[in-house]
């Protein structure tokens, strides 16, 4: 039992090490990629902290080298769904009376192993199954993972001491209860820290978690999971499942415990799943929490007084790095007629200097598309784009899935703005740019903003201060991360709290205290210490 008010660690972003030559995290990384390559792994599903294998076995690749099998995750089906819920209902009461503090530091504990004995080995997980190169890997699996957990402990702390006022004989207390019945956590592939926070922040809240990895990351989340119980999560707490989408949300969303969806995916899955919860309203014991982040549009516009090289350089990292596989990644850009010819010139020379390859060559700034079905859907965007009379392609434009889902970075310029790569999401190497007129540059604005239904990150690059408070008003409701003189990219947790608006999401903010407020729910408590013992009032009487 609690006896004092305990302060959490002040937290701090995880630094990002450099992996120069002959550094000794570059050495680590590369005995851990050699490690996990000379063996097949087998991942099972944990349910009640419980391993559990199945009769079906898949194989797991990595998207740059789909020839090596890095090994097998066990699939479920129905049973296993309804067993994780068991689990985290069953697991639910200890967790939630369990101290915060005590819940704080598992997280916390997180943090510190991640940042050291398990960087190497996350890093590695995360360069193969996913196709990040290291620097892309670090800032990911491991310094947004560790913030993720250190900030969001300090955040929990902070509303447990947000109390009411109490007047005289009066003493008004605020408890923030985790949500009634158990939370399912869906996961994207691009970032592992957002896999880890989709089950953790709920979890730090002290609810319990059926967490659903997307398959082409369930090797890495194995790690996370290593991580968690190493840290000493108590089995039930987050239940990993592999099994289909529509299988798990068939029972899942008619479940009447069901409380809450944390989400990073597409939209239209997104939309669905919100669709379903709806016409299933009347089953639950509680209103369930919706959270989703689903992608972006994310736009670049330039003003005449932008600084060519500065722009061409904010394309070429916001739109590449990682190729493209960003909700955050640069998707269209619109540049005046009096800077083209510049920013043409060094966003040119820049792609074309991108060295691609297996991200185990530390030379390689590109990599692969996650899976074939991706690589499919952008190289069809190029090869629409190679036959269109709208559009040109400036630099990049080839592909191919001989060894691995390679697409080269590609640029397309289109006299039309809302050419179909201007509109629709790509999540891919490819970027869309329109030149317009310099004079233009409010027109244009418009043009950004209603453009795409996404809203979820948007640059301008300005020296012109009027030109930067006018795009920062016209552009009020297009993004929710907004940047200035910056690309659209590489959000800090801690220092620029993520999440959009419009089809982009719930605009909940990861990596914040509002995303952990979503998670709890208040109880106010009055305690009387002189309860009244006659009903009237002092306005009854008339003398």
């Amino acid at each position: 039992m609690s006896n004092a008010f305990f302060d959490v660690p002040i937290a701090s972003n995880e630094p990002v090490l450099s992996y120069a030559p002959g550094s000794p995290e570059k050495e680590a990384v590369k005995a851990a990629l050699k490690d996990l390559k000379s063996k097949e792994i087998e991942v099972p599903l944990i349910i009640g902290g419980k391993r559990i294998k199945t009769k079906t076995k898949v194989s797991m690749h990595p998207p740059h080298e789909i020839k090596h099998t890095l090994g097998h995750y066990y699939k479920g089906d129905s049973t296993h769904v309804k067993d994780a819920i068991k689990a985290a209902l069953k697991a639910k009461a200890d967790w939630e009376n369990l101290d915060w503090h005590q819940r704080a530091a598992i997280f916390l504990k997180a943090a510190d192993l991640l940042s050291g004995p398990y960087r190497a080995k996350m890093n590695a997980a995360t360069m193969l199954a996913q196709s990040k190169n290291i620097y892309q890997a670090e800032i990911d699996a491991v310094a947004e993972m560790c913030d993720f957990f250190r900030f969001n402990a300090q955040y929990m702390s902070e509303i447990y001491m947000q109390q009411p006022e109490s007047a005289p004989g009066i003493w008004n207390r605020l408890e923030h209860r985790p949500l009634e019945g158990f939370v399912f956590a869906i996961t994207p592939f691009n970032f592992t820290s957002i896999a880890a926070n989709l089950c953790a922040a709920p979890a730090m809240l002290g609810n319990t978690v059926v967490w659903k990895p997307a398959e082409t990351q369930i090797y890495s989340a194995m790690v996370i999971m290593e991580v968690f119980e190493a840290a000493g999560l108590p089995p039930g707490v987050i239940n990993l499942i592999n099994v289909d989408g529509p299988v798990a949300g068939e029972i899942i969303f008619s479940h009447p415990e069901f409380a809450g969806l944390h989400f990073t995916g597409s939209t239209g899955v997104f939309q669905n799943l919100w669709q379903t919860i709806g016409n299933n309203i009347s089953k639950y014991k509680t209103y369930p929490r919706i959270v989703g982040e689903t992608g972006g549009k994310d736009f670049v516009v330039a003003h005449s007084s932008a600084d060519a090289k500065e722009v061409a350089t904010a394309l070429a990292r916001g739109a590449f790095e990682f190729q493209g596989q960003k909700c955050s990644a640069a998707s269209r850009a619109y540049i005046p007629k009096n800077l083209w010819r510049e920013v043409k010139k060094v966003l040119v020379q820049q792609v074309e200097s991108f060295k691609m390859g297996n991200p185990e060559d530390f030379t390689n700034f590109i990599n692969a598309v996650i899976d074939e079905r991706a690589f499919d859907k952008i190289s069809g965007y190029i090869a629409e784009a190679k036959k269109s009379k709208k559009a040109e392609i400036i630099v990049g434009g080839n592909y191919s899935k001989k060894e691995g889902y390679f697409i080269e970075p590609t640029v397309i310029v289109t006299e039309d703005p809302m050419y179909k790569t201007m509109c629709e999401e790509i999540f891919g190497p490819v970027l869309t740019i329109h030149v317009y007129e310099s004079r233009s540059y409010a027109k244009i604005l418009e043009t950004v903003d209603a453009t795409s239904p996404y809203a979820l990150t948007g640059a301008v690059f300005a020296k012109d201060r009027y030109a930067v408070d006018l795009a920062e008003k016209k552009l009020r409701n297009s993004a929710g991360n907004f940047y200035i003189n910056d690309k659209p990219t590489g959000a800090v947790v801690g220092q620029q709290p993520f999440g959009g608006g419009r089809a982009s999401g719930t605009n909940d903010k990861a990596g914040s205290v509002l995303n952990l407020y979503r998670w709890i729910s208040p109880r106010t408590i009055k305690e009387n210490f002189n309860p009244p013992s006659d009903y009237r009032y002092p306005f009854l009487a008339e003398s």
